[in-house]
C-alpha cells in the first residue's frame, strides 16, 4: 500500500492484522466515541483501535490491551476524518511544514501542495529529497506537478521542459497535474502541453484547472482534453454547471476569494441535492487568513449555510480521498486507513477538541503537543540569500509610457503615465509610485509605474514574489536604495522605508521567500505589515497578493515579468526588460 512516498512492508501488515488477533495490542483505543461513518453517511457508537499510525479496527468490540495502550475515553463525543485541504499553495510568506503544523492544529491533517517554488530554488534531486522528509511529518503532505510558471519567464522551457515535468508527475508523492492556468496555451495547440494532460491521466493522477469565468464551450473543451477539476466557480449556477460537465468542483474560501457563503447559498437555491464531487479549498490564503485554521473553518460555513452535516464533512475528508485515489489511506474513519482523526465536542462544530495526524497527538484536550518542526533547510541550501550585485541610483531610471493601474488586489490595467517620473521623489498628491523588478542575480531590470498601492511611502522592496525576483515600489529613489541595502543585509525578506528611515522588516529567512518562525509570528507581522501600508494609501485587503501577483499572467491585463512589460491577452511584450 502506497503511503506518501512509501509501502507498508509485510512486517507492518501483518502486525495490524495480529492486532485483531489479539497477540499485538493497539497503541491507542478510542472508546465509546460517535463516529462519521462517510461510507455510509452515519453517525455511528463504537470503539476504534489504532496501531502506531493506522486505524486497524472500528466496531462494537473491545481488543486485548497492555500497559502501552493508551485508552481515551469519548463517550459523547464526535470523531471524523482527518480534514483534506486539495489545493494548497504553501508559499504564501509562510513555509510549507510551518503551514501544516499550524493547519494540524485545527484538524487539517493533510495537504495537497503546488510545488512552483521548489522549480525556482531546487534541482530536482534536491526537490524530491525534501519531499522524502515532508513525508515524515505527522501532517500527510502530497503534491501537484506544475505545468507551467504562471508568469513569463526568460527560461521557461529550460524550466518545464517535458523531462522535469514528467519526473514530477510520476513521483510518489505527486498526485496530480496542473493546476492549468496556462490553458490557453492549451487551446491555441500547445500539444506539448496536452502530453503532460494525457501522462498525468495515464499515471491516474487528476487534473486541475484554472477556468475563471469560463464559457460553456470552453469548458467542455478542456474537459475533452483532460481536465479533471475546477475551482474557480464563482456563483453556484458556475459551480453546478461544472458538475454538469462531470468536473470535480472546489468551492473557494480564500483571503482574495472569500465566495464558499454565497457559493453554497447559490448552489442549495438552485436545488442541489448531491455534494459527492464537491469540495472546499482556502487556495493559499495569506497568513491572517489562517488564525483560526484552515478547513474546519470552511466546514463550518457549509454546515451554516444548509449543508447536511455528513456532507459538509465528507467535502474536506471522503470526497478529497476519492478524487486523489487515496481513499484507501486518508478520508474516512475504517480499518486499514492512515490514523487521522479529529475528536469533536459537537457534530456542528468541527473544531476539534483533539487531533490525531498518523496516531500522533497534535492537539489533545485543547492543548497544544507543540510538534517541533523537522525540515533540516540548511541541508537544501534555503536560507539566507547571499546577494552579490548592487543597486545603483542609475537603475533608477523611468522612461517607458504606459503604467500599471491596481483596480483591486490582483487586477491590474495599463494606463498612460502623465506624472514626471524624472524627480527622485515623486509628489504625493497622487497614488503614482515607482514600480521596479529587477533580476534576483541582478542581470536586467524593468522600470514601469504602480498606480493605486500609495500615495505616500517612500519604499517597498520584496524579494517575495511569483518568481523571487526583486519587486520595488514606493515614492522616493533613495528610499528605495535604502530599503534594498537593508533587505540584502536580512538576506531576504520584505522591508519598508521612509525618509530615510528603516520602518519595517520581514526576514524572509527561507530562499527569500518563505518565513522560518511559526505560523502566529507571521501573522502578527503580517498584520503590523498590513497596518503600516493601509496608512500610507493602501486600501484593498491583501497587500501580499497584490506584490506576489504583480508577474502572474494568469490574470488580465497587464503584468511586469522577467520578459518585460506584458500585455496577458496579446501575450505581446510591450517594454522587453533591460539589461544591466
Amino acid at each position: 500500500m502506497l503511503e506518501n512516498g512509501y509501502y507498508w512492508r509485510n512486517r507492518e501488515l501483518r502486525e495490524h492484522a495480529a492486532v485483531i488477533d489479539g497477540t499485538e495490542a493497539p497503541s491507542i483505543l478510542l472508546k465509546n466515541g460517535t463516529y462519521l461513518n462517510t461510507y455510509t453517511k452515519q453517525w455511528l457508537k463504537g470503539n476504534i483501535w489504532i496501531f502506531n499510525d493506522r486505524i486497524v479496527y472500528v466496531g462494537d468490540k473491545l481488543p486485548e490491551t497492555d500497559e502501552k495502550t493508551e485508552t481515551i475515553e469519548c463517550d459523547g463525543l464526535f470523531l471524523v476524518p482527518g480534514y483534506i485541504e486539495p489545493h494548497a499553495h504553501p508559499f504564501q510568506l509562510y513555509n510549507p511544514e510551518s503551514l501544516a503544523l499550524h493547519a494540524a492544529k485545527y484538524g487539517t491533517t493533510a495537504l495537497v501542495n503546488d510545488n512552483m517554488l521548489w522549480h525556482f530554488l531546487l534541482d530536482r534531486k534536491k526537490a524530491f529529497s525534501l519531499l522524502e522528509d515532508f513525508n515524515r511529518l505527522p501532517v500527510s503532505m502530497y503534491w501537484w506537478a506544475r505545468f507551467d510558471s504562471q508568469t513569463a519567464l526568460q527560461n521557461e522551457e529550460e524550466l518545464f521542459s517535458t523531462n522535469k515535468v514528467l519526473s514530477w508527475l510520476e513521483h510518489p508523492s505527486v498526485i496530480q497535474g496542473g493546476e492549468l492556468t496556462s490553458w490557453p496555451n492549451l487551446m491555441a495547440g500547445d500539444d506539448r502541453l496536452l502530453y503532460w494532460i494525457q501522462e498525468s491521466k495515464r499515471l491516474g493522477k487528476p487534473v486541475e484547472g484554472h477556468f475563471p469565468g469560463a464559457s460553456e464551450k470552453t469548458l467542455t473543451k478542456m474537459k475533452l482534453l483532460g481536465a479533471s477539476a475546477d475551482h474557480e466557480a464563482m456563483t453556484g449556477k458556475e459551480a453546478i454547471r461544472r458538475l454538469e460537465l462531470g468536473y470535480q468542483v472546489g468551492l473557494r474560501y480564500s483571503s482574495i476569494r472569500p465566495d464558499l457563503p454565497k457559493l453554497v447559498e447559490e448552489i442549495l437555491e438552485e436545488g442541489l441535492q448531491t455534494f459527492d464531487h464537491l469540495t472546499m479549498t482556502t487556495d493559499g490564503a495569506t497568513p491572517g487568513f489562517y488564525e483560526k485554521g484552515l478547513m474546519n473553518i470552511c466546514i463550518g460555513i457549509a454546515i451554516d449555510k444548509g449543508i447536511p452535516v455528513a456532507d459538509a464533512y465528507r467535502m474536506a475528508t471522503h470526497n478529497v480521498a476519492i478524487h486523489y485515489g487515496l481513499i484507501d489511506e486518508l478520508g474516512a474513519i475504517a480499518p486499514g486507513r492512515v490514523a487521522n482523526i479529529n475528536i469533536l465536542e459537537e457534530k456542528e462544530n468541527p473544531d476539534p477538541l483533539s487531533v490525531l495526524a498518523k496516531g500522533e497527538w497534535v492537539m489533545k484536550n485543547n492543548e497544544d503537543q507543540h510538534i517541533p518542526p523537522e525540515i533540516n533547510w540548511t541541508k537544501y541550501g534555503l536560507g539566507r540569500v547571499e546577494f552579490d550585485w548592487d543597486l545603483k541610483m542609475e537603475d533608477l531610471q523611468f522612461s517607458v509610457p504606459i503604467g500599471l493601474h491596481l483596480k483591486n488586489e490582483v487586477i491590474i490595467t495599463p494606463y498612460a503615465i502623465e506624472t514626471d517620473v524624472t524627480l527622485d521623489i515623486l509628489p504625493d498628491t497622487n497614488d503614482v509610485a515607482f514600480l521596479v523588478l529587477v533580476d534576483r542575480h541582478g542581470k536586467w531590470r524593468i522600470n514601469t509605474t504602480l498606480k493605486g498601492f500609495t500615495n505616500k511611502l517612500g519604499a517597498l522592496v520584496s524579494s517575495y514574489s511569483t518568481t523571487g525576483d526583486i519587486v520595488f515600489i514606493g515614492k522616493s529613489k533613495p528610499d528605495m536604495l535604502l530599503a534594498w541595502k537593508r533587505m540584502k543585509e536580512l538576506g531576504g525578506g520584505i522591508v519598508l522605508a521612509h525618509q530615510g528611515e528603516i520602518i519595517f522588516e520581514l526576514p524572509l529567512q527561507l530562499g527569500g521567500s518563505m518565513f522560518n518562525e511559526d505560523m502566529i509570528a507571521l501573522i502578527a507581522q503580517e498584520s503590523k505589515l498590513k497596518s503600516i501600508l493601509e496608512d500610507f494609501g493602501y486600501h484593498f485587503e491583501d497587500p501580499i497578493y497584490t506584490i506576489f501577483f504583480l508577474s502572474s499572467t494568469h490574470l488580465p491585463y497587464i503584468r511586469i515579468t522577467q520578459q518585460g512589460i506584458l500585455d496577458v491577452k496579446k501575450r505581446e511584450v510591450l517594454f522587453p526588460a533591460i539589461m544591466r
